[in-house]
């Protein structure tokens, strides 16, 4: 609740220092995460002599451990906190990653892609349970926000890192260095204190449910939204050459960049717009931004599509996360975060290994198309929800109860 201070409202205080750890936690995790986007392709099309297929699998495998556990873990980490799965979860990641050096065959390197997907899994519902835990009901989205702000920035260090190191295919060099990079955020995570009062976690002993309904509707939706994020990062460091670039590098950061300012300058957008109405918008600006990298195929037409798919995807996650954390109890959160995302795995996975069989029969251009489809399709779901519906003010509690 809002307290008074000398006549004027106080907004409850969001950043503490439990808040900012969990963000270096992050963005440490997902530096190591970027290093590897313009590095994995280039790695599977060369010294594997992959098909474009094989890059959409090797990109995408790893989403099969995190849709299989990532629901799981979401209830493991409502009982026995959050703490444990982000230090599992970057350190497992971290050590498939060295497992990429012995890597000399397609078939070897998809088994360290489904262990860095079960890693990937246990961090990232450990993170994201302990920022709604941390958040106060009306600056959720903000903390979502921000939350992500730590996130895009690990990937914006993350490529440059990753193509400046491998020079001349100096692949060894980027898998220690990504290693290193989600040890570093293992280690963050390890002064992580329990964030559920003492009542909730004494209740959080009962709670099994795996699957919670209040995540299955905003995870379909954000469903669409994943889709072209996984052919954006599966094909963008073999597309980018095509057009005429010498790599990807600086796709991934003004891609990032553009993220980082829309969540420091547009954090409230959600919670001011309404979340219902934010995804909706940011669906369809999805949409529009992945036909034009695929329908312009220039090095500006690509930088163009990517500011404009870059803005759409800033406000998805946000939006689609706080309408499914707004009819979780606390005590299930941790479900809730689970089964949300566990649709960030499925559709990126889907959408790295149909977007790889469509690269091989249209191209690539062909590829971010499909993809921007997919997302239209979302936005023409809530564009209809909302007229079904009151069409001024589409309901949260009707999408997750519908």
């Amino acid at each position: 609740m809002r307290t008074r201070a000398n006549g004027r409202a106080r907004r409850p205080r969001l950043v503490t220092p439990l808040f900012l750890l969990v963000m270096l936690s992050t963005w440490a995790y997902f530096t190591a995460v970027g290093t590897l986007q313009p590095t994995l392709p280039l790695f599977v099309k060369g010294p594997l002599n992959g098909t474009e297929v094989q890059v959409g699998l090797a990109i995408g495998f790893f989403a099969v451990a995190a849709v299989l556990t990532r629901p799981f873990l979401g209830s493991v980490g409502d009982r026995r906190g959050r703490r444990v799965l982000i230090v599992a979860g970057a350190g497992i990641v971290s050590l498939a990653t060295l497992g990429y050096l012995v890597s000399e065959s397609l078939w070897v390197l998809l088994i360290f892609r489904l262990i860095t997907g079960a890693g990937e899994a246990a961090f990232y519902v450990g993170a994201a349970s302990v920022i709604n835990d941390l958040a106060p009901d009306e600056r959720r989205g903000e903390a979502l926000s921000y939350f992500s702000l730590a996130l895009y920035a690990g990937l914006v260090v993350g490529p440059v890192l990753g193509e400046t190191i491998l020079g001349d295919d100096n692949f060894t060099a980027v898998w220690l260095v990504a290693a290193l990079a989600a040890g570093l955020a293992a280690l963050a995570g390890l002064p992580v204190t329990e964030t559920r009062p003492e009542e909730e976690r004494a209740a959080s002993g009962d709670a099994r449910r795996i699957i919670h309904p209040a995540g299955l509707l905003p995870g379909m939706l954000l469903s669409a939204s994943i889709w072209g994020l996984a052919s954006f990062v599966t094909f963008i460091p073999l597309y980018a050459r095509e057009v005429g670039l010498d790599g990807s590098r600086m796709v991934f950061v003004s891609y990032s960049m553009i993220i980082i300012l829309l969540r420091l300058f547009g954090a409230r957008i959600p919670d001011r717009l309404g979340a219902p109405r934010s995804a909706k918008l940011a669906l369809g600006i999805q949409a529009v931004g992945l036909a034009v990298i695929g329908l312009w195929a220039t090095p500006v037409g690509l930088f163009a599509g990517t500011a404009v798919f870059a803005i759409g995807h800033s406000l998805a996650f946000p939006a689609l996360m706080t309408i499914a954390m707004r009819n979780a109890p606390p005590k299930e959160r941790g479900a809730v975060v689970g089964t949300f995302t566990a649709f960030f795995d499925l559709s990126f996975g889907l959408g790295a290994v149909s977007s790889g069989v469509i690269a091989a029969l249209l191209g690539y251009r062909g590829a971010f198309v499909a993809a921007g489809l997919v997302a239209l399709a979302g936005f023409l779901t809530l564009v209809f929800r909302a007229r079904r519906n009151n069409p001024r003010d589409v309901a949260a509690a009707s999408m997750v109860e519908g």
